[in-house]
């Protein structure tokens, strides 16, 4: 199976998708940051994938996925089942190419995203209470409508899209020995992982997920695709399934992270606070996960730098107000 799965995803992939985005997705900004250093006793770093224009990684597989789409299926219109980031994506890079758009969403989706789905002209389909409820939506509107799916994830396009970033980790930062990275379908954390293991296989790959419903960290435990049901969380880009016939993204996590770690939403909501107060960054709560597990001291000490992937800033300015409220 990996034999199979390396020759659909490899780094020719991600050179690959690398050149295709380049017109749609510049590099994202890398910071220091003293306090986080201070902390953990090490360099560490910060990457701003919330300069993205759409405020997350997502638009990078988004990208690549739709550019390689022939002709003939853009005019058929595109669809995506989304917990919010990659159907944003998804819609700004169809409005670009002229491309229809529909997004299947979980009654779950904050509202915040489903104004800014609005905003890029998406159609909108709200059904179910979980990303589950979407993708089987958004399968029936491929099978009746003729609209070509996007995977949030499990997809070769995707992944070596999102592995992008790796490069620029790699470019960036000779001294890297750890990646923080948040974990749910496990697209990203696949993308970077193998950009950045196959260069330099000494790299710690960490993955972080809220305790409620990490679906990845416990089928990975469990040694096969598990479902779980949902529920309420600040990191709510990290819910949903990675699919019981999962193809791709379960192999790679297994195979390219090291250390899978679990965030209590409590410490979720207080690095939230903490990048507001310290960094004056909005995040969301899937991206303050990485930066909850270094200041809780959840990575173990390693000489070198270390980076921790600043996924997304779509969050409602309510859930800010009671975070802010609560630990500020």
């Amino acid at each position: 199976m990996e034999l199979q799965m390396d020759s659909l995803v490899g780094m020719r992939e991600i050179w690959k998708a690398r050149q295709r985005i380049a017109e749609f997705v510049a590099a994202t900004p890398l910071i220091y940051s003293d306090v986080l250093s201070e902390r953990a006793e090490r360099p560490v770093y910060l990457k701003l994938e919330t300069a993205n224009e759409t405020g997350s990684f997502k638009v990078r597989g988004a990208a690549n996925k739709i550019l390689s789409l022939s002709n003939e299926q853009k005019k058929r219109g595109v669809a995506a089942f989304s917990t919010g980031n990659h159907g944003l994506a998804v819609a700004s890079i169809a409005r670009k190419l002229g491309i229809e758009a529909t997004i299947c969403v979980s009654d779950r989706v904050p509202e915040a995203k489903l104004e800014l789905l609005k905003r890029l002209g998406a159609h909108i389909e709200v059904t179910g209470s979980s990303q589950d409820a979407a993708a089987e939506r958004c399968e029936r509107l491929e099978k009746e409508r003729g609209l070509i799916a996007i995977p949030p994830f499990d997809d070769p396009f995707i992944i070596a899209g999102q592995g992008t970033i790796g490069l620029e980790l790699l470019e960036a930062l000779p001294d890297l020995t750890d990646a923080v990275i948040p974990l749910s379908g496990g697209g990203l954390l696949s993308g970077i992982g193998l950009a950045l293991k196959v260069n330099c296989p000494d790299i710690r790959v960490t993955g972080v997920s809220m305790t409620r419903s990490a679906v990845m960290h416990e089928s990975l435990k469990a040694g096969k695709p598990l479902e779980l049901d949902e529920s309420e969380t600040l990191a709510d880009s990290l819910l949903g399934g990675i699919g019981l016939d999962n193809r791709h993204t379960f192999q790679m996590a297994k195979k390219y992270m090291d250390n899978s770690i679990l965030i209590s939403e409590q410490d979720i909501a207080r690095s939230m606070a903490f990048m507001l107060t310290r960094h004056r960054m909005i995040v969301e709560g899937a991206a303050a996960t990485g930066v909850a597990a270094v200041l809780k001291h959840k990575i173990p000490h390693k000489a070198g730098s270390m980076a921790i992937i600043i996924s997304g800033h779509n969050v409602g300015m309510d859930v800010l107000k009671q975070v802010l409220q609560q630990y500020g």
